[in-house]
């Protein structure tokens, strides 16, 4: 019997643990249930059979409910396993979000239900030293030595918000004011150099560090997306005497190609005009646990910063970021004081904390599921398993290329796939745009795939609409490729009314 109402257990207490199991076995046989189910990698019917789906869990009543009770906890469980998108399913390759290892899904629970924080010593004893040591290895692991720091992030966009903020206090100073650093008593212009094909939080960054957007220049990058080393010198050589360069962001692991900029040449750039180098290797990560894909990241150790997910390439829950600093001594910025939480004598006896590392004060404790994750599949796991996602993208590849009516845009680096459908077998198309976005929308509200969409420059250097494949599951067979892209090419020439071709 689950107690409710204000009779609601806590889960830490026996009477808790044991309601606890009670639900746990209902949430797990809700996820049974809805695998044997759904059919595909989500529930068909599109969005607005989620929208039903949902005010049907909630049977037209509010989440403060008057009556509370077991039952509706029981019909949210079921529909949200029904309604979730099945990342094990080998047609779920629309974003980089990889199924979880199950180890790390059991420290999930167990953090939740202790629910440390990581802002005062006696929030979370272990569970700092836990994170402590977890920084210090994954710096290693980029090249840093003991004098690196870090932290554990929400996500990519915060680890490269955490990083220009870095590089804005070392241009700077420590106001971090535009309007108060200037020469000759003018104000200065800050830059930030990115690629092209940068994630928008760049930009983002820019603009919450009050340094603007405009403040980012976007170097010229080449068909696939690297930024062009000569490009990026060239523009800081022609800076104004007042337009300060505050930061280089490197992209190890476009979105779109997962491509790697030149991290050598950029990192000699940097070190010559004394620019604060921040690399954004959220999706390469992954490289670094392949022995015949780590090439891709030399320069790495050369940063100031690094920024990494280990929820798109680490088989951990998200949300699992990380940026790691080369000299913990910039982290400084983020010190704070303050005498309910960490106290001077306190410190001066051990009782630290991760206040002074982070933008938040409360934090939960991520590196439990991330150490679960890494202690149960081990280096070389993890390598086996990036080169198994690699291995079928570059089968996807070929097999695109070898497709009547697929157009391979280029080989793959890591493990996304970008192409197009085009008309074949004299079927007019009007809008070949407007085609590839209905075929992706089709699969997805049929239930039968999920896939990601872009846009590449075509042979005119207008932007197409370009579909894109990501393969984060290691467990993906060539049979399982073949089946997806069946799906394509049908659903593509039934949107055309035209008779598929032969398997």
């Amino acid at each position: 019997m689950i107690s409710t109402g204000s009779n609601a257990a806590l889960a830490g207490r026996p009477e808790g643990l044991e309601q606890l199991r009670s639900l746990l076995d209902t949430a797990l046989g809700a996820l049974g249930d809805a695998a044997l189910k759904r059919g595909g990698p989500v529930a068909p019917g599109g969005p607005e059979a989620a929208v039903a789906a949902v005010s049907e869990a909630l049977d037209g009543g509010s989440f403060l409910a008057e009556e509370p009770g077991a039952e509706r906890v029981t019909a949210l469980f079921e529909a949200y396993a029904r309604w979730s998108v099945d990342l094990t399913h080998p047609s779920a390759v629309a974003r980089m979000q990889c199924a979880p290892t199950a180890a790390s899904a059991a420290a999930e629970l167990l953090a939740a239900t202790l629910n440390q924080s990581l802002h005062a010593w006696e929030s979370g004893p272990f569970a700092l030293e836990l994170e402590r040591r977890l920084i210090s290895e994954m710096a290693s692991w980029v090249g840093f030595g003991p004098e690196a720091g870090g932290t554990l992030t929400p996500g990519g966009s915060i680890s490269n918000l955490m990083g220009l903020l870095f590089g804005r206090e070392r241009a700077l100073g420590s106001t971090g004011a535009v309007s108060e650093t200037g020469l000759a008593g003018r104000p200065v212009r800050p830059r930030i150099l990115c690629s092209a094909a940068a994630h928008f939080s760049v930009a983002r960054a820019a603009g919450f560090l009050g340094l603007g957007r405009s403040a980012v220049v976007k170097v010229p990058v080449d068909d696939r997306g690297r930024m062009l080393a000569d490009e990026a010198r060239r523009i800081v050589e022609g800076l104004y005497a007042d337009e300060v360069p505050v930061a280089i962001v490197a992209t190890a692991g476009t979105t779109d190609h997962g491509s790697f900029d030149p991290l050598p040449e950029l990192a000699d750039l940097a070190a010559e005009y004394g620019i604060w180098l921040h690399v954004d290797a959220a999706y390469g990560i992954g490289a670094l646990f392949s022995q015949h894909l780590a090439p891709l990241l030399d320069g790495l150790d050369r940063a100031d910063s690094v920024a990494f997910d280990l929820h798109k390439f680490g088989w951990v829950p998200a949300s699992s970021s990380v940026i790691v600093v080369r000299d913990r001594q910039h982290m400084e910025c983020l010190d704070e004081q303050a005498v309910y939480l960490n106290p001077s004598d306190d410190e001066a006896h051990g009782f630290t904390a991760l206040l002074g590392t982070s933008l938040q004060t409360t934090r939960r404790s991520d590196a439990l599921k991330m150490a679960a994750t890494l202690l149960t599949v081990g280096r070389a796991g993890m390598g086996e398993w990036v080169d198994a996602c690699h291995a079928r993208a570059r089968y996807a590849a070929s097999r695109i290329a070898a497709t009547e009516g697929l157009e391979l845009v280029a080989d793959p680096l890591l493990s996304t796939v970008v192409f197009r459908c085009v008309a074949a077998g004299g079927a007019p198309v009007a809008d070949e745009n407007a085609w590839n976005a209905a075929i992706r929308r089709t699969l997805m509200t049929d239930g039968r795939a999920l896939l990601a969409r872009t846009k590449i420059p075509g042979p005119d250097g207008s932007p197409q609409v370009h579909l894109k494949l990501v393969f984060l599951n290691p467990t993906t067979t060539d049979d399982d490729i073949d089946t997806l892209l069946t799906d394509i090419t049908t659903t593509a020439h039934t949107l055309t009314k035209a008779p598929a071709p032969p398997r």
